[in-house]
C-alpha cells in the first residue's frame, strides 16, 4: 500500500497541478469518444497502450473481457456499463481487446483448474461459445497454439454477444458506432485488430500482418 500511497502523492504534485485545466474541464463531465472492454489482467493498462488522456477512453474491465449476451442471468454490471456509454455518453466506437497469455482463456480450456474458484468457472460460461468453436475447429491445435486462437476467438465471441444488447444493436442499425476486435501481445508490445474482410487478425498500421489462426466473416462490425 505504501508504494500506492506515494504514487497517489507524485500524481498530485507532478500529473495533477501541471494539469489543472484539464482536470478542471473534467470536473464539468466527460464526453468519451470509444468504451475499451479489456481483461482485468493488472499487466494490461488501456492509457498507456492507446497513449490517451483522462476522459477520452471509458474503460470496462472483467475476467477475459467477457460481454453477456442480452436476456443471459449474468448479475454484473456489464450490461449497464456498455448501455450507458452507448446511450448517455454517446461513444462512436467500442474495442473489446484480448490479450496473450491470459489466465481467463487457460481457465477456460481447463475447467479442471477452477475447482476451487466457482465463481470464475461460473463467469466463463459467457464464453462457451469459444471452447465449442475450439473443439469444432481446432482440434489440431495444443498447448501455446491453441491458447492463442483461444484468444482470438473469444474476442469474437465476445463481440458477437455485444450485437445482441438492444442500445448496441439501435446504434449499430442507425450506422453511428462502430465495434472493433484487438488483441494486444505483452510479448511484443503489437496490437493486432480484426479486419472483416481478410477474416484475420492483423498488426495495427500494419493489416498485412496478420496472427496465425482466426479466419472467419464478422459483420457487420468495421474497423
Amino acid at each position: 500500500m505504501q508504494k500506492l500511497v506515494r504514487g497517489v502523492d507524485k500524481f498530485k504534485r507532478e500529473v495533477y497541478v501541471p494539469n489543472k485545466q484539464l482536470y478542471a474541464r473534467l470536473a464539468e463531465g466527460q464526453s468519451p469518444s470509444t468504451l475499451f472492454i479489456t481483461c482485468s489482467d493488472s499487466r494490461v493498462n488501456p492509457n498507456t497502450l492507446t497513449q490517451t488522456e483522462p476522459g477520452e477512453v471509458f474503460i470496462l474491465r472483467n475476467a477475459g473481457n467477457i460481454v453477456p449476451a442480452h436476456g443471459s442471468s449474468a448479475s454484473g454490471g456489464e450490461a449497464a456499463t456498455i448501455e450507458y456509454a452507448v446511450a448517455a455518453l454517446g461513444v462512436t466506437d467500442i474495442v473489446i481487446c484480448g490479450h496473450s497469455l491470459c489466465g481467463a482463456m487457460k481457465g477456460l480450456l481447463d475447467p479442471g483448474s477452477l475447482e476451487s474458484l466457482p465463481a470464475v468457472r461460473a463467469w466463463l460460461a459467457h464464453a462457451e461459445s469459444t471452447r465449442a468453436i475450439l473443439r469444432a475447429n481446432y482440434a489440431d491445435r495444443e498447448g501455446d497454439a491453441l491458447l492463442n486462437v483461444a484468444i482470438q476467438e473469444n474476442v469474437l465471441v465476445q463481440l458477437q454477444n455485444l450485437q445482441t444488447l438492444p442500445s448496441v444493436a439501435a446504434r449499430l442499425a442507425s450506422g453511428t458506432l462502430n465495434l472493433h476486435g484487438w488483441v494486444y501481445k505483452f510479448e511484443t508490445g503489437d496490437v493486432f485488430a480484426y479486419d472483416g474482410e481478410s477474416g484475420q487478425f492483423g498488426k495495427v498500421g500494419e493489416r498485412s500482418v496478420a496472427l496465425r489462426g482466426v479466419r472467419r466473416s464478422f459483420a457487420p462490425t468495421s474497423t
